[in-house]
């Protein structure tokens, strides 16, 4: 079922003994870490899934992927280079798929999708062309001219996630992308995300709190305990029999109830 991780030859991501404080202090006076001595390694072209409680470092290793926050030890290093000083360099590399949809009510399906490529001043004709491919890949042809009032929210999260896949990034960033969905609606959406990610050679990072989520999606799974050090880390193999994905599971739910 699962193949214990080693070192990666080629990464698109790295941590390095990274740590991060806030201005918090325990009981005892000592700062409160959000991550503690954090190393990884994610190679170019990986589906990763990360997984944990409530306040275990998912969202503060996300920003810090994302050129949110610096840490306070340690390096982070995304395709190279530092993301909280190169900031600007990431434009057209990296997109992010939220939680919710964030379109703009006033643009159509089309014009959303074209946002991105506007702030990265593609020409118009190509931001059409793209936007038009991505949302019939994502099942929304001849929805194009439609508004996000009028689509349900299954149709939005596909429009957000084609505005994600057309500028073309090499680094997808999602932080419970599916979470706001009926249950039917998610696990289809999942199995498409995943499919469009392989397809095209992109390198995503996808955090969750679900266990099933995690498993369907990923080729590889994290899973983080406070104060975000790793508990679990291995590869997923899609093709495992029931018994094999129930024994996960259960490895899954003994890590996270300690």
């Amino acid at each position: 079922m699962t193949q214990e991780r080693g070192d990666l030859a080629e990464s698109a991501i790295c941590f390095d003994h990274v740590s991060k404080t806030f201005g918090r202090r325990d009981e005892t006076g000592a700062l409160i870490a959000a991550i503690g001595d954090l190393s990884l390694e994610i190679a170019a072209g990986e589906l990763v899934a990360v997984l944990g409680k409530t306040g275990c470092g998912k969202s503060t290793m996300f920003n810090m992927i994302a050129g949110l926050l610096d840490p306070s030890e340690g390096k982070v290093r995304v395709e190279g280079r530092d993301p909280f000083r190169d900031f600007d360099w990431y434009r057209g590399r990296m997109a992010i798929v939220f939680q919710n949809d964030r379109l703009l009510p006033w643009r159509t399906a089309l014009k959303n999708v074209e946002l991105g490529l506007e702030m990265l001043d593609i020409a118009p004709a190509e931001r059409r062309q793209r936007a038009q491919l991505w949302l019939s890949k994502l099942g929304l042809k001849g929805h194009e001219h439609d508004y996000p009032h009028s689509l349900s929210g299954g149709m939005r999260q596909r429009v957000a996630i084609a505005r994600a896949f057309a500028t073309n990034a090499k680094l997808l960033l999602c932080d419970e992308s599916f979470s706001a969905l009926d249950e039917m609606t998610a696990q289809r959406l999942r199995d498409e995300f995943a499919a469009l990610v392989r397809e095209n050679g992109k390198t995503a990072v996808f955090i969750t709190h679900s266990i099933e989520e995690a498993m369907q999606l990923g080729d590889r799974l994290l899973v983080l305990e406070r104060p975000a050090r790793i508990a679990l880390d291995l590869k997923i193999d899609q093709n495992a029999s029931r018994e094999e994905r129930e024994a996960l599971r259960a490895r899954i739910r003994t890590i996270l109830s300690l």
